[in-house]
């Protein structure tokens, strides 16, 4: 029996990092081939705060597919709650992605015909969450972001704001180990990114990790660790 399917999502206690990159590199072909990433050593550990910085094109969205298992590296080793997801099956890889990840994207992604509560309810029919508790976890959810009102109201009748919490809602009902967020206020006001970046503080500082792919200084300093990416290479920020 894996790790994967032993431990409950939201729940990995190992003696390692939550992520773990040991060379990991993506190189795409071409002539001459593209080297989005270069060979990089990364760890983060359970409750980190971490901001990944660096401008467009320089490997971001590279980094974070990886780190979200949409891609797989072409050399090098990364281990998610323990598991080699470099040389795991895509069963293993989908259910690691569902069960211990949560994704926060810049444009929302939100089914506009379907009600804030069902945006939510969905996240947990791929997660393995128990039929019973779905509804009361959504609930939950969208309590946590303060949007406890707004739960039969439709994507289309709510500000920007607040379909990025819903977003965070359907993030977190899962409980996952890790909440990717890439860059999470590109499409919003300053008042309402403030609001965003505040609840990610909210969720780190009651044990989430949380890692923030972004090129905005402002969101970057709300993490306690920053990484610089710059054409594919990457070096921690003192």
């Amino acid at each position: 029996m894996t790790v994967v399917e032993t431990q409950a999502p939201g729940a990995w206690a190992g003696d390692g990092p939550v992520l773990s990159l040991r060379g990991v590199a993506r190189q795409f072909p071409g002539n001459p081939p593209v080297h989005a990433l270069e060979p990089t050593d990364l760890d983060v550990q359970v409750g980190d705060y971490l901001a990944v910085v660096g401008p467009s094109g320089s490997g971001k969205s590279t980094l974070l597919n990886l780190l979200g298992l949409l891609d797989r590296p072409t050399a090098g080793e990364y281990r998610l709650c323990g598991v080699d997801t470099a040389t795991a099956s895509e069963n293993v890889r989908t259910r690691l992605r569902a069960q211990r990840l949560g994704f926060v994207f810049q444009s929302f992604h939100l089914t506009p015909h379907r009600s804030v509560l069902d945006n939510v309810l969905l996240a947990t029919l791929y997660s393995g969450t128990p039929r019973a508790q779905r509804r009361e976890r959504a609930l939950a959810a969208l309590d946590r972001v303060r949007l406890s009102h707004r739960v039969e109201f439709s994507p289309a009748n709510l500000s920007g704001g607040e379909r990025q919490r819903v977003a965070i809602a359907r993030a977190v009902v899962t409980v996952p180990d890790v909440l990717l967020a890439d860059e999470p206020t590109g499409n919003l006001d300053s008042s309402s990114s403030a609001g965003v970046m505040e609840l990610f503080d909210e969720l780190n500082r009651d044990g989430l990790t949380v890692v923030v792919i972004t090129h905005d200084p402002t969101v970057a300093a709300h993490a306690r660790r920053r990484v610089q990416i710059t054409d594919g290479v990457v070096q921690e920020v003192a």
